[in-house]
């Protein structure tokens, strides 16, 4: 499958390890804004972002002047952020949108720094300066408004079951996020909205960890990659798992043996996420948003789709509609 931008091979990867530190010793260095975006306490529609534009401000002055963006992506995701094992190089509907923002505020889509970071670091990374931007398949939530600052949402998507084919007939069958999953070891990712719905409804599932939020942390049920689940599902370590449907999709392309199961659970938007208060650069991001959903059927966001998304996620006919704050 042929990626909507080219990838090139001279762009750097830069791992974050478990423990949140990187190897990029410059620091992002995301800035502040007077604008600080809606707290969880009082965040009534956590999608509404700031309003597209091209303001200056500390957060696009210090990209600027280093002269690359650095991003937090995923290498582990099919479809959306992945290592081609053919050609070495990134790829996906998530690269794509960090080149469109690299382009727009640099010039050049190759100018970017694509840093490895597993999805419990996501908020960290942004923190502790060690990215500029998070495009990894993130949802906008209330919570996480009151760590990060969000884009307007990029992607429409829901939390879904899944599991081995098997005999729909039998009696342990899973069938979805209901009371079949009793008694079932379900996986997910550490600091993933699918791990905040099954503590609020677990259906009698086992999916925590001994130790979880420990040093002595097992990660066979909680992981750092949501890409580990798909690995404990087809060694028998775990019966099922619970995810975006938008990166099960990719997982059951990748292996025939599974299925999505039952039907998603959620609606979640995903965004580009900033440092909190950053909101020269949040701006700047739904700009490049205006300029990747237009165009309609020929817009770079449907180019993206189809180029990545639409075997396994199919009938998907736009982008979602933005959504901005009036204050």
């Amino acid at each position: 499958m042929a990626a909507a931008c080219a990838v090139t091979a001279s762009l750097t990867l830069l791992p974050l390890s478990h423990s949140g530190k990187g190897a990029f010793d410059d620091r992002a260095g995301a800035g502040t804004a007077h604008a600080v975006q809606t707290r969880a306490d009082d965040c009534k529609d956590p999608e509404a972002s700031v309003p597209p534009g091209k303001p200056e401000g500390d957060a696009i002055e210090r990209i600027k002047k280093r002269g690359k963006l650095i991003a937090g992506v995923d290498q582990n995701s099919f479809q959306w952020g992945f290592r081609n094992p053919e050609s070495g190089n990134l790829e996906g509907f998530d690269i794509d949108l960090v080149r469109a923002i690299a382009k727009d505020i640099l010039g050049s889509e190759d100018k970017v720094i694509f840093r490895a970071i597993p999805t419990n670091q996501r908020i960290a990374a942004l923190e502790n300066d060690k990215v500029d931007v998070v495009v990894r398949t993130m949802t906008i939530n209330c919570a996480r408004l009151d760590q990060v600052s969000f884009s307007t949402a990029y992607f429409q998507a829901g939390q879904q079951v899944l599991a081995p084919k098997g005999d729909k007939d039998a009696d342990d069958v899973i069938t979805g996020f209901n009371s079949s999953l009793a008694g079932k070891r379900v996986c997910t990712a550490e600091g993933s909205t699918a791990y905040e719905a099954l503590e609020k409804e677990s259906f009698g599932s086992v999916f925590k960890d001994e130790h979880d939020g420990t040093a002595a942390d097992e990660d066979k049920l909680t992981v750092p990659n949501q890409l580990d689940c798909l690995v404990r599902l087809q060694m028998g370590e775990v019966d099922a798992v619970v995810t975006d449907n938008a990166l099960a999709a990719g997982q059951a392309a990748q292996d025939p043996a599974v299925e999505l199961k039952g039907a998603p659970f959620t609606t979640e938007y995903y965004g580009v996420a900033a440092k909190k208060g950053a909101d020269d650069l949040v701006s700047r991001v739904n700009k490049v948003l205006v300029d990747y959903r237009a165009g309609g059927s020929d817009s770079p966001w449907m180019t993206s789709y189809h180029a990545w998304l639409e075997d396994g996620l199919p009938g998907i006919s736009a982008p979602p509609a933005p959504k901005y704050r009036n204050d």
